[in-house]
């Protein structure tokens, strides 16, 4: 697991622990002012009325706020599936376009490093070969993909990625 992943996954448990400590508080509230008020239920003031109307209140606004919250975990979760998805096309879209251009295991390794933006030095240090080496694996898939750049190449995936997309009108979040 990355780093990042982990400092998200903690960061998530911290916001998670900080919105049911909140809700709790909202709870217990709510119980404190609803024992006050069955105390003083023989003789109704406009305090008993006041209190009354917080434990409501409190008691709506701790519905509405695990409500809100359960919608938001649905919501991620289908969001996360849906990257997921994404993903994985994406994925397969440049597994065929690997395949396509006949690239080596090598270079397939080189291009998807290359994509994601690791120099060519770094790549060598990762592969632990010669900048030489990724230089030549570099322009052999250049030339099997028909570009002459790291950038038309990204160009190319990045087309066939939003080539579905009807990009003449906004869409709405």
């Amino acid at each position: 697991m990355t780093t990042n992943k982990k400092t998200e996954e903690t960061a998530l448990s911290v916001r998670k622990a900080v919105f049911l400590s909140a809700v709790a508080l909202q709870l217990g509230c709510g119980l404190v002012f609803a024992s006050d008020v069955i105390m003083e239920i023989g003789e109704f003031t406009s305090h008993t009325w006041l209190e009354l109307i917080g434990v409501v209140a409190l008691t709506l606004g701790a519905t509405f706020t695990i409500g809100q919250y359960r919608q938001l975990l649905h919501r991620n979760t289908k969001i996360e599936r849906e990257l997921g998805a994404v993903t994985g096309a994406f994925q397969e879209m440049i597994e065929s376009h690997f395949q396509a251009w006949s690239l080596t295991s090598a270079e397939r390794d080189v291009a998807l490093l290359s994509i994601k933006g690791v120099s060519i030095a770094d790549i060598a240090a990762m592969r632990t070969t010669r900048v030489g080496t990724i230089k030549a694996q570099s322009a052999a898939i250049y030339r099997k993909a028909g570009v002459s750049s790291r950038a038309e190449l990204i160009s190319i995936l990045i087309e066939d990625l939003i080539a579905g997309l009807d990009l003449s009108a906004p869409t709405e979040s």
